[in-house]
């Protein structure tokens, strides 16, 4: 008697076109991979993701993808959902400078996403590669916990070009450092506790020295260096997105926010990645490592309603083919639900939540159906051969809704998932 047949048809297809995958060790050999080969082509960068952060299996299967990437298909940068700025003395001890043992105190305020053994990966590599591979940050700055990281750097930056300014970006530091946090998740309440007339200070000091910035650009490259000059204006433009990401998401939880005004934030990092790519020379090709939810080419919608525009539509809008995204999710196993807590050290708990099955219409019931473990699938066949593709994709224990075929070119599953061990509750 035959089987009965899948009721999804694209549950239909990924049986006959998804390819398994042997190992997520990462230390395993990578022939299992190989078809990653053709799915990214000649792109210059691929974006990887995670339904949720703090995921063993997704972490380990990224650092994989990493090595797949630099050792076969010659990437030279490894881009990371961290901060622009903080990103330098990463790329600096990637690149051999210190012990190995600086890592742990340099990542000590930072939220633990996973960067740390990739980072580690990279400077062994290195230690002996003939090309060695460079990392970069894209975000704003503590992940919006902080403008201090961006601004500090750039006071350096005034007192050698233009003194005069000084107070100006001072009074800013000193209001920043008023409700500076680890994480959004901390700093943004503490911003709405600001007097309307201590946010409206920072924001115009900081849009005045970003014009000045620009307006006198060859003054300030008379008594510095092009580079010194983009990366100073880089910090500076993330100290501005970040600081209206704080009054988007005061009007997003207060339930009066403009439509997709949390954009903010994934524009920066877009520019960023576009940054690199610039700044790093011809042949720069970069892996980069971000939620699920920032890589997708497709809006971000949550009950119905438009609330961003993510990097990754950012970034197929400018790049077009040259830019690849991936997902990663999982059928079942736990996830880590980020719960907000003002005592929390991030500004959130995180809550190991058993998942439950997966829902009808979602990419990982898809999989199930398929009975797929541990697999990748290419995409952009299916949008051609398949009518209807899933509809969403888990977020932490929730679920996203979105175009799956459209938001991204590849997804790559693991049977279960469980929350890193060194995750506080």
């Amino acid at each position: 008697m035959p089987a009965p047949s899948h009721h999804n048809p694209f549950a239909d297809w990924l049986d006959g076109h998804a390819t398994p995958l042997t190992h997520l060790d990462p230390d395993a050999p990578l022939d299992d991979l190989e078809p990653l080969r053709e799915l990214i082509g000649d792109a210059r960068v691929v974006a990887v993701g995670e339904n949720s952060h703090f995921i063993s299996e997704f972490s380990r299967l990224r650092r994989r993808i990493l090595r797949f990437l630099v050792e076969r298909c010659d990437f030279t940068v490894l881009a990371f959902e961290y901060g622009f700025s903080e990103g330098f003395p990463l790329d600096a001890w990637a690149q051999g400078e210190g012990t190995d043992d600086d890592l742990t105190a340099q990542l000590a305020e930072a939220i633990p996403v996973g960067v740390d053994e990739s980072l580690r990966w990279v400077r062994r590599h290195n230690a002996t590669a003939a090309t060695p591979v460079r990392f970069a940050g894209i975000d704003i700055p503590a992940a919006g916990g902080s403008l201090l990281p961006a601004l500090a750097p750039v006071a350096d930056y005034l007192r050698q070009v233009d003194p005069e300014t000084l107070p100006a970006i001072q009074k800013a530091m000193r209001i920043a450092e008023s409700f500076a946090g680890s994480s959004a998740a901390s700093a943004a309440p503490a911003w709405t506790r600001l007097t309307s007339a201590e946010q409206d200070s920072l924001s115009a000091a900081l849009m005045r020295l970003l014009i000045r910035f620009r307006a006198v650009a060859p003054l300030y490259l008379s008594r510095s260096d092009q580079h010194s000059y983009d990366i100073a204006l880089r910090r500076l433009e993330a100290a501005c997105n970040a600081d209206y990401g704080f009054r988007a998401m005061a009007g997003l939880y207060a339930g009066n926010g403009l439509t997709a005004d949390t954009s903010a934030r994934d524009v920066y990092m877009a520019g960023s990645v576009v940054w690199h790519l610039e700044h790093l020379g011809p042949g720069t090709r970069i892996v980069l490592a971000a939620h699920n939810a920032h890589i997708q080419k497709t809006p971000v919608s949550f009950n119905g309603h438009l609330t961003g525009l993510p990097m990754g539509q950012h970034l197929h809008d400018s790049l077009g083919d040259d830019y690849v995204a991936l997902a990663l999710t999982s059928i079942t196993g736990h996830t880590a639900d980020m719960r907000p807590d003002e005592n929390a050290r991030f500004g959130f708990a995180i809550d190991n939540t058993a998942l439950e099955p997966p829902e009808p219409g979602s990419v990982e019931a898809a999989f199930a159906d398929a009975d797929l473990g541990l697999s990748i699938a290419d995409l952009r066949q299916a949008r051609t051969e398949v009518s209807t593709g899933p509809d969403r994709i888990r977020i932490q224990s929730a679920y996203l809704h979105t175009p799956i075929l459209d938001a991204f070119d590849g997804i790559l599953t693991t049977p279960t998932s469980t929350v890193a061990d060194d995750v506080e509750s």
